[in-house]
């Protein structure tokens, strides 16, 4: 999945934007370090193959 802009930072600050929530220019590092973290983990999930017969696990309520 390509990343949506190549600068994290960017991203960051153009989606706070968009959602009204004020991000300190000190958290930028942070905030870019957590998007490539979720990247990552988000590629793990996508990149597991699946059978087309896997069928969704059911739904619990106590």
């Amino acid at each position: 999945m390509p990343e949506p802009t190549s600068n994290r930072e960017d991203y960051a600050r153009a989606a706070a934007e968009w959602l009204g929530i004020p991000v300190e220019p000190a958290w930028a590092d942070s905030i870019a370090f957590n998007l490539r973290v979720l990247g990552e983990a988000a590629a793990l999930v996508e990149g597991f193959p699946l059978p087309d017969e896997t069928e969704a696990a059911p739904v619990y309520t106590a």
